[in-house]
């Protein structure tokens, strides 16, 4: 049977001579992996390969076989032209976090339409950014992310805001004015920034953060270890050594 879908591509690896297997996050099909044969052979195009980037979306027809692991696309095109997230240096780190990140979190092949929308919106955002909302953007993607897999950091109350002490405890999702017991939290002008963050929801607000590059990392590194506690098997990002070296952290 044949389906028609977005596709934001997740990764791709090079199969024998010519072909490439390629792990695409779909919006019918949730994390799928498709065999393409021919796009690596001197014939083929280069624009075949271009397609199959880590970030790049697509309109796919696929043949969809729920006894196999291993699906065939029929007919592919891009759903979106990206101006930079794909060329330039920047940008395409971001996304690189991004794409690893949610590659990370999508263990089974289950529709997700509304995770779907909002990692393609964000994506479209990162791509159209201004250099003060692409510094931003890895935090906000983090933030917002586990709210579609059921551990995202609840927002603190304004009478909470003005208590004296601000701790996130990292291991409930949930702010609070006195210390847990427990060593998981996160404290001072990280939990400020962090509830800061939560009120964010769009990307276009993200110049009203006014963050260095060392509370950013810090920030990340926060984020970082949260997944880490709610996520087995999260290990480490690759992509961060290269993300921290081009935004200058």
């Amino acid at each position: 049977m044949t389906k028609k879908t977005k596709g934001l591509v997740l990764r791709t690896i090079k199969y024998g001579e010519t072909s490439i297997v390629v792990t695409i996050f779909t919006e019918l099909l949730g994390i799928q992996t498709y065999l393409v044969n021919g796009v690596r052979t001197t014939k083929s195009t280069g624009s075949k390969v271009a397609m199959y980037q880590p970030g790049a979306l697509l309109h796919m027809e696929v043949y969809h076989n729920e006894l196999k692991g291993l699906q065939r696309v029929k007919e592919v095109a891009w759903a979106h032209i990206y101006k930079h997230v794909l060329t330039d240096v920047v940008t395409n780190s971001v996304a690189s976090f991004m794409v690893e990140l949610l590659y990370k979190m999508l263990k089974q092949p289950e529709e997700n339409a509304p995770l779907f929308a909002f990692c393609e919106d964000a994506f479209l955002q990162l791509d159209a950014a201004q250099a003060s909302v692409t510094a931003n953007f890895p935090l906000f993607f983090a933030m917002h992310l586990p709210q579609f897999f059921g551990f995202k950091i609840s927002e603190p109350s304004p009478a909470m805001l003005q208590g004296d002490g601000l701790y996130v405890d990292t291991e409930n999702g949930v702010f609070t004015n006195l210390a847990p017991e427990h060593k998981h939290y996160i404290s001072g002008e990280n939990a400020l920034h962090i509830a800061a963050l939560l009120q964010i929801m769009h990307p276009a607000e993200l110049p009203q953060l006014h963050l260095n590059r060392l509370q950013r990392k810090a920030l990340l590194e926060e984020m970082l270890k949260y997944y880490q506690l709610h996520l087995q098997d999260f290990g480490t990002m690759k992509t961060l050594p290269v993300l921290y070296e081009v935004l200058g952290q």
